[in-house]
């Protein structure tokens, strides 16, 4: 709907769809799976609906970075994106419903506010005529990972994301790593259980049945997978989690 809505305003919009399977009401993976995509994002309009406060307080806001303009809640779903993308020139609440289709329902801000504002963004309507410009450093921000060191020398980061292979996306990278004598360290959820031995690895290939891996995903940061199986399901781990990595 929220495709059809963008193409009744734009027929000449064209629609990359980066992902729908953000996990419902997570917004730290929502705007982790969008920083990730920075850099291979085509110059345009770059719609983010990770939404759980819908028709709530929070704001209505596109961020213009020049060659790109963000559109989506101020809930910090955006901005780290729009640091990645040479930041912020200007911020706009969008108030003015003449921009939104009629009788916006209360439930569904993607297919009535923020797809119809992306879609004039494409038509080249300037965002300040959306409403308001606002102080970009008053707008939400997510707060920042934990990453730490003990000092024996472990590594304490955190589950940045759990993806549809239940792979375990940190927020650390291989630098971060402890020093260590092997190519295997041992990882555990701060939160519980037993740790588990991990090898470091550059493919999924390279690990033997039900054998835990280190690898550095497709964004250059450290994850925790199984060949062909959950991950996340044998560290007990979801976004947000603390993770501790020792040598």
């Amino acid at each position: 709907m929220v495709h059809s809505v963008v193409l009744s305003l734009c027929r000449r919009a064209r629609i990359v769809d980066l992902s729908h399977e953000v996990p419902a009401h997570d917004v730290r993976a929502g705007a982790a799976l969008l920083r990730r995509a920075a850099p291979y994002l085509v110059p345009g309009v770059v719609l983010a609906v990770v939404d759980p406060g819908v028709g709530g307080k929070r704001r209505r806001v596109v961020l213009d970075c020049g060659r790109w303009q963000l559109v989506g809640p101020d809930n910090g779903v955006l901005v780290a994106t729009a640091a990645r993308l040479g930041g912020i020139r200007r911020a706009v609440e969008a108030t003015d419903h003449g921009w939104w289709l009629p009788r916006p329902a209360m439930t569904f801000d993607g297919r009535d506010i923020f797809g119809p504002l992306a879609a004039h963004l494409c038509l080249g309507v300037d965002p300040e005529r959306f409403g308001p410009r606002i102080d970009p450093d008053g707008l939400e921000r997510l707060p920042d990972p934990v990453m730490a060191r003990t000092p024996e020398g472990t590594l304490l980061c955190e589950v940045e994301s759990v993806d549809r292979f239940g792979n375990v996306g940190l927020t650390a990278r291989p630098p971060d790593l402890p020093e260590s004598g092997s190519d295997t360290f041992s990882v555990r959820s701060q939160s519980g259980g037993r740790s588990h031995p991990a090898r470091r690895v550059t493919s999924f290939g390279e690990l033997g049945p039900e054998e835990l891996g280190l690898l550095t995903d497709s964004s250059g940061h450290l994850a925790v997978v199984l060949d062909r199986a959950r991950a996340a399901e044998r560290l007990a781990v979801v976004p947000g989690d603390r993770v501790e990595i020792a040598p």
